[in-house]
């Protein structure tokens, strides 16, 4: 959101036209803030069989606020319909999902889930010559679970918690053909050996779902990515806002994962920094965890220099400390308090 406000355009501009596109607009941000760019969007172009095709893409409503634009995918199982709300001056959503039933879509939704057959390598190297040496460069995964499917289905994740009830054999369906899917862009990745670490993306994996629903959907598949990724030498972090406690649990003590982020607190998380360093720290590297809203947004500079340094003082003993936010700030943070919090960083945070 800020890089989009830093660039004084229409944030559509930005989202549905790529001018300029946003992992350019974030690189500008993080000069200009002069932070270390957390660049995980680096973009392998997949190629795919010609079995799911966009029919029609056109622009179905405009207002000085909002671009609506309609989708229309062909699969060989039918039709599928979406729509993307772009907006003004906030990241656009998807306002009609594809998948209107589970059940009587499932054949349309399992084309959806895209096997690739082989990837091209333009875009990445455009991208990492931008980065240049300077920052880590990153690309990153969609794991299974509720949080990822919700984004197909028409009502978000409530008809994915009627399908585990009613459907149950679907959704491991699902599980199972999402799994191969992403292990397979992960194998390319790698092999591409262009990325310096792999984000696992999993927003609200427990937020979204209860952490036994984690266990069963999402972790079998964290732990294969991340043990190829061992293998291969190269880190992996993952991304999940909301709830994550049992997630950094399970992660340090029964997978490879290197790095985990953002460790919200309460009452958008549940994560107690100090007590994860103590108990997990010395297994896996921890990224966060300022309030986005009560600090960073609502906050004073002098507000956000007290809870830099408490981060700093739970967290950074011994290493393997990141000072960020909990999740991405909003977008009228004051430039004034991220200024201040690399000011923290760069004075106190300091071994």
């Amino acid at each position: 959101m800020i890089p989009c406000r830093l660039t004084g355009k229409p944030f559509w501009d930005i989202y549905l036209n790529n001018n300029p596109a946003p992992w350019r607009a974030y690189l500008e941000a993080a000069k200009y803030f002069g932070i270390d760019a957390w660049f995980f969007n680096g973009t392998l172009d997949f190629q795919y069989n010609d079995q799911v095709c966009v029919a029609s893409e056109r622009i179905v409503s405009r207002t000085d606020d909002f671009i609506v634009q309609r989708t229309e995918l062909s699969t060989p199982a039918g039709m599928v319909t979406g729509e993307t709300t772009y907006c003004r001056a906030d990241p656009p959503t998807q306002t009609l999902k594809y998948i209107k039933d589970i059940a009587a879509d499932f054949a349309k939704f399992r084309y959806l889930l895209r096997e690739p057959t082989g990837y091209t390598t333009e875009t990445a190297k455009l991208q990492k010559a931008a980065v240049g040496k300077e920052y880590a460069f990153g690309t990153y995964v969609v794991y299974p679970g509720f949080q990822a499917w919700m984004d197909y289905t028409e009502g978000g994740v409530q008809p994915v918690v009627f399908a585990e009830m009613d459907h149950p054999e679907l959704l491991e369906e699902l599980r199972e053909l999402h799994e191969h899917v992403v292990l397979r862009q992960v194998e390319m990745i790698l092999d591409s050996k262009l990325y310096d670490y792999i984000l696992l993306a999993g927003s609200g994996s427990v937020t979204l779902a209860s952490p036994k629903l984690f266990d069963k959907y999402a972790f079998p598949t964290i732990q294969k990515i991340t043990s190829l990724c061992k293998q291969a030498g190269v880190p992996t972090m993952l991304h999940s806002c909301g709830k994550q406690t049992h997630i950094v649990k399970r992660c340090a003590e029964d997978s490879d994962l290197n790095c985990i982020n953002p460790l919200e607190i309460p009452p958008m998380g549940d994560c107690d920094l100090a007590k994860i360093k103590r108990l997990y720290g010395e297994k896996i590297a921890l990224m966060g965890n300022l309030h986005t809203t009560e600090v960073m947004l609502f906050g004073t500079p002098t507000e956000v220099e007290r809870a830099a340094k408490k981060c700093i003082d739970d967290a950074a003993a011994g290493g393997g400390f990141i000072l960020s936010t909990g999740d991405q700030c909003g977008r009228d943070t004051p430039d004034l308090n991220i200024r201040k919090l690399v000011e923290v960083c760069e004075t106190y945070g300091r071994y």
